[in-house]
């Protein structure tokens, strides 16, 4: 009998221990990227799949885990181009929970220990930059990035540079300044800080940056303390870390304390007592995120008691006090493989950006548009980049920019064409000052023909069912239909030469006759219907209705 037999415990396969380094050393090298380089080349919400599969790998084979997994411990590694300090309590990072499922079995947890009612302090999760402040008799004495948790880069000169950051702190008669303070916070650009600085590299031929996150981290790490003054960055504090001559009671009390020294707390900071209520407060805020001046990727929860805290502990990189539930990313990274150009119902070319496909917003995504020439310049996007891209809830997918780090020198401009694709007429602008590049024939391109036929028939138009884009090439293509008008006019004999409305004997389809049926209906719909349908510039539902009721 074998030792494994013995133990009852099965020693993996050697499959199952390479996947597992692998993994572990993909994650430490995006941890690197992400904390150090600030120069990620997955997104979030991809960084977060590889996370939990190394999670779930680990928990099924406890044996693989090891102090050096990815999974033991926090963050990354530091940069060498700022000194190194200890923090004086170690910084831990976070759990996640991604559904309501494994907020509700961290609850459970929390309750057993507990044993009677508890109240959670629940925040927004702001997608920045962790630090940590260092006070000494009210005076700030030290800053460090979070590092890998125990020690930090020291950050000091350029977080003197934050208008929010107190040089010293103000007492008062129910928190007197301690001697000793750690302070937690989070250093994030607030949107419109972030678009104007874009806005402002733009004008001066630069390309702009991908996302907020990322520039704050690599803003906050300058040599020169002036370019972190000049980018408008801002603080929240979240916590308080080693302190002496400070006990609270509750995690809400130290946020009392921290807003009457001086630093700043989020306002939308609230204590809801059972698991019901922060849910209520997690969907609130998943429908209103885009209400917020600054981005969050989810809700942290916290227990508020603060001897609760202690008992309940912590592991190697996180409290079990706390845990960040994640809403679903909104943006991905992926690879731009090409950029072709499409051509509208009224002549506009619009190129779209074809990309490897990527979950995003709870789809997937492989195709944005560019809307035109000057856009793709402004975005600085090049054929072969990696891209990042957003979604966020019913919007459209946006390219927001380039990964310019990992570029390989492979990648190629992007020309705008100089004839039309579809039937090779010179494009043009329509007049002096336009953006778009247009197709100036109108009655004879087959891309502008097909695409009015199939707007024709939308529901904001004619509403004919059965004809949709597939049917449209049908007609076209054929040579049944010559121009929008010819639609009305089908015949069953005309159906039977379209492949689409005929059977395998050779007779009309169902599709054919039910097509047949919805085009007599279609005649008889109101005017507005009718200039909707004729596809002219600037004339929808709203203006077609005023234009028939005139």
């Amino acid at each position: 009998m074998g030792l494994d037999s013995l133990s009852g415990v099965s020693e993996p396969a050697p499959e199952i221990r390479e996947r597992h380094a692998r993994l572990a050393a993909e994650v430490a090298d995006h941890q690197f990227r992400y904390y150090v380089l600030d120069a990620p080349v997955v997104s979030d919400g991809q960084f977060d799949a590889l996370w939990r599969e190394l999670l779930e790998l680990e928990a099924e084979h406890p044996e693989l885990v090891t102090p050096a997994s990815p999974t033991q411990n926090v963050g990354g590694r530091f940069s060498t181009d700022f000194a190194a300090h200890d923090h004086l309590e170690r910084m831990l990072s976070l759990d996640n929970a991604f559904d309501a499922d494994e907020l509700a079995a961290w609850a459970e947890r929390v309750g057993r220990e507990a044993g009677s009612a508890v109240h959670y302090l629940c925040e927004l999760k702001i997608d920045g930059l962790a630090v940590n402040l260092r006070y000494e008799n009210g005076s700030l004495t030290r800053a460090l990035t979070r590092g890998d948790g125990r020690t930090g880069e020291d950050i000091t000169l350029n977080m003197r540079t934050l208008a929010e950051v107190p040089e010293q702190l103000a007492g008062s008669g129910e928190y007197p300044v301690p001697p000793l303070l750690e302070v937690r916070g989070e250093v994030y650009f607030r949107l419109s800080d972030f678009q104007a600085l874009n806005a402002a590299l733009v004008e001066a031929g630069k390309p702009p940056f991908a996302n907020p996150r990322n520039t704050a981290a690599g803003s906050l790490r300058q040599k020169d303390p002036r370019v972190t003054a000049a980018r408008h960055l801002r603080l929240i504090c979240h916590g308080v870390g080693k302190r002496e001559g400070f006990v609270p009671e509750r995690q809400s009390q130290a946020y009392d304390a921290l807003r009457a020294w001086g630093l700043p707390v989020s306002e939308r900071t609230v204590v809801l007592e059972g698991i019901d209520k922060v849910l209520e407060h997690i969907d609130y805020w998943g429908q209103h995120r885009h209400d917020v001046e600054h981005e969050i990727d989810g809700i942290v929860v916290k227990v508020d008691e603060v001897a609760l805290q202690r008992r309940l502990g912590s592991t190697s990189r996180a409290p079990r006090w706390a845990i960040a539930y994640k809403y679903p990313p909104e943006e991905a990274m992926t690879t731009l493989l090409d950029i072709r150009v499409n051509v509208g119902r009224t002549g506009r070319v619009t190129p779209f950006a074809f990309m490897e496909p990527v979950l995003v917003a709870g789809s997937t995504v492989s195709l944005a548009t560019l809307h035109n020439a000057d856009e793709v310049r402004r975005k600085g996007v090049l054929i072969g980049d990696r891209v990042v891209i957003r979604k966020a809830g019913d919007v459209i997918p946006e390219v927001l920019g380039p990964v310019i780090d990992v570029r390989t020198g492979a990648e190629r401009e992007f020309v705008m064409p100089a004839h039309c694709p579809e039937c090779g007429v010179g494009l043009a602008h329509q007049k002096a000052g336009d953006v778009d590049l247009r197709c100036p024939n109108a009655r004879s391109c087959p891309a502008q023909l097909r695409e009015r036929l199939f707007h024709l028939a939308g529901r904001g138009a004619f509403d004919i069912e059965g004809l949709g884009y597939e049917a449209a090439t049908g007609l076209l293509t054929s040579g049944v239909v010559q121009d929008e008008g010819d639609v009305f006019a089908l015949t069953e004999d005309d159906l039977l030469r379209v492949e689409l409305f005929t059977t395998k004997a050779g007779t009309l389809s169902a599709n054919g006759r039910k097509l047949l049926a919805n085009l007599e209906v279609a005649k008889d719909r109101p005017l507005w219907r009718v200039l909707v349908g004729l596809s002219i510039r600037h004339v929808g539902p709203t203006a077609a209705q005023a234009l028939a009721g005139g």
